[in-house]
């Protein structure tokens, strides 16, 4: 999740019109917090984190003021709190103040894109403000969808009656819920989700669904999440220089995940494809430097880029470039690998040789040129290289780069400086 909590979630589904509660930011004065627990009798107080923290409540950071002076205690002790979620640990940057809905009944809706299904799905129950996970299955109703035609109210309402819901809430539910499918789909999420939905009783009589928390998800490179005008900062974390560099240079066109797996390892892997980016990084393990995937096609220009950050910040601790890939389907291999022995050129005519052995395993179109480059590039920059193709399985590759990192921290560093003229 890139976003969670109300400060922002108010904003966004506002957009589609759907009801949120009174949300004050963390400039919030006092005389306006006072009149919000005048108005909703309470008050509930929350940490900001950028991010995806979840458990918030369970770790006891969620405040509640039915007074002024408790509600600026509950600011004191939450505004810059600390949050540890299995290995995620974040500092809070303020706090909301959100304003208590009345409710006899709590839901739980999400949307996502279902790997399973292979289309969105709705994931709905009636037994919402707790952890999905902790309620039996046939509590739960998941239900993928036409994205041509999107949510639909009469799939709520089939999906409350199948489990066997409140008959009160099934229908604001139909009536509201189908605006959460525009603001998935018009603004770039992966996910959405609200727990909990509160039914709160309105003048007529009836109920009114009030969405109480909010979690979302963005394909960062998708260009309808621009729309939204959202801060960069709100998306970065705890990222390294180089993490942050890479993810200034992404588009629509060609992928740009990178993460950093440890600063200290000895081989630069730069790879193209989740599924490689999967086995590569298992079967490295420590000696990895990042986990990447830039496949997708990326233009020469961004491979470029890409290829100088990586150089710029571990070329010079690497015994092993590793350049690796599945069998493109779309991946202009020659327009790839151009970019990059271009890259490598740079750096040597900048910062002088340094010792590294060059592995390359890739299959796709213009396959051949692209590999005859890297080819001249090596030689006439002085490197050892090794080069598999298309019919060369994956883990004999990766074995092979273990191999040479090991040549490399036996002895082979220091031969190769030598030969290149250098110091080890």
């Amino acid at each position: 999740m890139n976003i969670t909590g109300m400060l922002y979630g108010a904003k966004l589904l506002k957009l589609v019109e759907f009801p949120t509660p009174k949300v004050l930011g963390p400039e919030a004065c006092e005389h306006s917090i006072k009149e919000l627990i005048a108005k909703c009798g309470e008050v509930f107080v929350k940490p900001v984190f950028r991010g995806g923290v979840g458990k918030k409540g369970k770790a006891g950071l969620v405040g509640r003021a039915k007074d002024l002076k408790t509600a600026l205690k509950e600011k004191e002790r939450l505004y810059f709190a600390e949050h540890r979620h299995g290995n995620t640990v974040a500092k809070a940057e303020g706090v909301t103040f959100e304003g208590a809905v009345p409710a006899d009944h709590e839901v739980y809706v999400s949307i996502a894109d279902s790997t399973r299904f292979r289309a969105p799905t709705l994931t709905i129950t009636h037994r919402g403000g707790m952890d999905i996970e902790e309620l039996p299955k046939d509590q739960i109703a998941e239900i993928p969808f036409d994205p041509f035609t999107g949510l639909k109210s009469f799939i709520i309402t089939n999906a409350l009656g199948d489990l066997k819901a409140p008959k009160e809430i099934i229908s604001p539910l139909a009536q509201n819920l189908p605006k959460l499918w525009d603001l998935f789909h018009h603004y770039g999420m992966t996910a959405l989700e609200l727990n909990p939905i509160r039914m709160t009783p309105t003048d007529r009589g009836g109920l009114m669904p009030v969405a109480c928390d909010f979690k979302c998800g963005f394909d960062r490179d998708d260009p309808r999440m621009k729309r939204l005008n959202l801060p960069n900062d709100l998306f970065a974390l705890d990222y390294s220089d180089f993490e942050q560099e890479i993810n200034q240079l992404r588009t629509y066109q060609g992928q740009s995940d990178v993460s950093v797996i440890n600063p200290n390892g000895t081989i630069l892997a730069p790879t193209f494809g989740g599924g490689a980016n999967s086995l590569v990084t298992e079967f490295l393990g420590d000696d990895a430097i990042i986990s990447s995937d830039f496949g997708g096609n990326p233009p020469y220009e961004k491979m470029r880029q890409v290829m100088r950050i990586c150089l710029k910040h571990w070329l010079k601790q690497s015994n092993v470039l590793f350049i690796i890939g599945g069998k493109a389907n779309n991946t202009d291999i020659f327009v790839t690998f151009r970019a990059m022995a271009d890259a490598l050129r740079e750096y040597f005519s900048q910062h002088g040789p340094t010792p590294v052995y060059v592995v390359i395993g890739r299959g796709g179109p213009n396959l051949s040129r692209g590999l005859l480059t890297f080819k001249d590039a090596c030689e006439s920059l002085g490197l050892p290289y090794r080069i598999f193709g298309f019919d060369s399985a994956m883990t004999d590759v990766v074995y092979y780069a273990q191999a040479a990192d090991r040549w490399m921290k036996s002895g082979g560093r220091e031969t190769l400086a030598r030969k290149l003229g250098i110091a080890g």
